[in-house]
């Protein structure tokens, strides 16, 4: 039997070995990256984790009052369009009423107006009868001048109303999309932010959950009271009362915030279940009798301004370069506020967050 020998392997060289070459390189990149990722995240601290989501949180607190913005703005559309079709419908209504009127004075006078008046009054055995008949005849088509003048001012102000309407309805579309962006925008950083969470360990995030902190070896300010300094209710403060509130108002409108405790912030929400943290402050004040805007940047020219050192309980705090976030001051240095996704009303130091200023409800 004749001995089989293996076949030498040539070595590639020339252009063709540098094709085998980049073909290699090309194949073992594209298993790179069907598998596993050329290089891992790198591995932050708890601190920086922290960090990056309180950042997240700000943009997505920012992204939200631009969205209360614009749904105010879609509701009020909604009901001013609302409001002009209603009375494009009444209008409508009395324009066919006049044209029915209209219509009846025409029909009489085609039934007797064959003939002119001259003549009617020549064959007539009544000539004082047919006078009479004349001079309702001449004041019947006065008032269906009149009639038919009040049909054009109908005509003209129904087609007003409906090129309004049509104004209405595109401003309302237009809501309707900048709604879905800013929605987009808040669901892409709390994605975001809930993906940094997750690289924390459970204590981590609990602690986070409990207190806006993701620090190690218990720091972050936790003093057994859910990071509320002071106690539970803040110092010098109760469920419901409202020391040193300027007013019976500002008194009703903390009561309300006490209320409001342990109740979940969602973004958009206004009560009476959950809150973001303009809408709680919105509601609260409501709950006062007075009339507050949706949004962080409208609510802090709703009132009279107030410097920090003269803070009193019931006046609105804000936080940010962007005033993108309040809370309802109650004294102490504490105010009640809806902080984040994924918590709940709480009491907090005015402090936590960078102060931008404060405005008291009139």
């Amino acid at each position: 039997m004749a001995a089989h020998r293996k076949r030498k392997q040539r070595r590639l060289t020339g252009p063709t070995g540098r094709t085998a070459a980049t073909l290699a390189l090309a194949g073992a990149a594209t298993a790179a990256a069907s598998g596993a990722p050329a290089h891992t995240e790198p591995r932050l601290t708890a601190a920086q984790v922290k960090a990056e989501v309180d950042s997240l949180y700000e943009q997505a607190e920012a992204a939200t009052e631009r969205y209360n913005g614009a749904k105010e703005k879609a509701d009020q559309a909604r009901a001013s369009l609302t409001e002009l079709r209603d009375e494009a419908a009444r209008r409508t209504d009395r324009l066919n009423a006049s044209r029915n009127a209209l219509g009846s004075i025409a029909t009489a006078q085609y039934r007797t107006g064959g003939l002119g008046p001259a003549v009617q009054l020549a064959l007539s055995s009544e000539p004082d009868d047919f006078l009479e008949r004349a001079g309702l005849a001449e004041r019947a088509g006065a008032r269906q001048a009149t009639m038919v003048a009040g049909i054009r001012k109908e005509l003209a102000a129904i087609a007003q109303l409906r090129s309004r309407a049509d104004d209405r309805l595109a401003e309302l579309g237009a809501r309707r999309s900048e709604l879905a962006r800013h929605t987009s925008a808040i669901k892409g950083k709390l994605d975001s932010a809930q993906r940094l969470l997750d690289r924390l360990t459970p204590a981590q995030r609990a602690r986070y959950g409990e207190n806006g902190q993701a620090g190690q070896d218990g720091q972050g300010g936790d003093d057994g009271q859910g990071g509320q300094g002071g106690g539970l209710y803040g110092p010098g403060a109760a469920p419901g009362s409202a020391v040193g509130a300027s007013g019976s108002r500002a008194a009703a409108a903390v009561a309300f915030a006490y209320g409001a405790l342990g109740k979940p912030y969602v973004w958009g929400a206004s009560g009476p279940g959950a809150f973001d943290c303009s809408g709680l402050t919105q509601s609260a004040w409501r709950a006062a009798g007075v009339s507050l805007p949706r949004t962080t940047y409208t609510q802090i020219n709703a009132g009279q301004r107030v410097t920090r050192d003269r803070l009193a309980p019931g006046d609105l705090v804000f936080f940010f370069s962007g005033v993108s976030h309040v809370g309802i001051y109650v004294g102490g240095g504490q105010m009640i506020h809806a902080p984040r996704p994924g918590s709940a009303v709480r009491l907090a130091p005015i402090d936590q967050m960078p102060f931008a200023g404060a405005a008291r409800p009139a």
